[in-house]
């Protein structure tokens, strides 16, 4: 879709601080967010919302979705992550996106309120992206030798 900032990140044609690519799907950095580190990952093709995801496409996407929630609490030191998704309420761009936001105990998150952050500096965006991506390939090269 040709306004859609999500697709323009996908084509290349709108920077972002990429973490991973896959057939099924891009995984960057959120400009807002929740803790640094945290990703969206969206499906190449213009999907606005979950139930509208081909069956064809979700299991590889959320495998992909699956090992970019692997690599963000390895690369980053974090315990955890949380994973959600949003349809149509609350989504400030209308294409299917995954948040995978890391977690540790005591970071101060609770329920569903999400305070927002920035990044010192787009150095400092760039090497999160990078370190979390180089954890993705890690693990996409070992996992069950199956690469994304």
């Amino acid at each position: 879709m040709a306004d859609c900032v999500f697709c323009g990140i996908v084509a290349g044609s709108i920077p972002a601080f990429l973490v991973a690519s896959a057939p099924a799907g891009v995984a960057f950095l959120d400009i807002r967010p929740v803790f640094k580190g945290h990703v969206l990952v969206v499906p190449r093709t213009h999907v606005v919302e979950l139930p509208l995801l081909s069956a064809e496409l979700l299991p590889d996407y959320f495998r992909f979705v699956q090992m970019i929630s692997a690599a963000v609490p390895a690369a980053l030191g974090a315990k955890g992550t949380f994973v959600a998704m949003n349809n149509i309420v609350s989504q400030s761009v209308p294409h299917l996106h995954t948040h995978v936001v890391p977690r540790t105990k005591g970071d101060g998150l609770r329920g569903f309120f999400w305070p927002r952050r920035k990044y010192d500096s787009d150095d400092e965006a760039a090497s999160f992206a990078d370190t979390i991506g180089k954890e993705y390939l890690r693990l996409s090269v070992t996992d069950s030798g199956r690469r994304e």
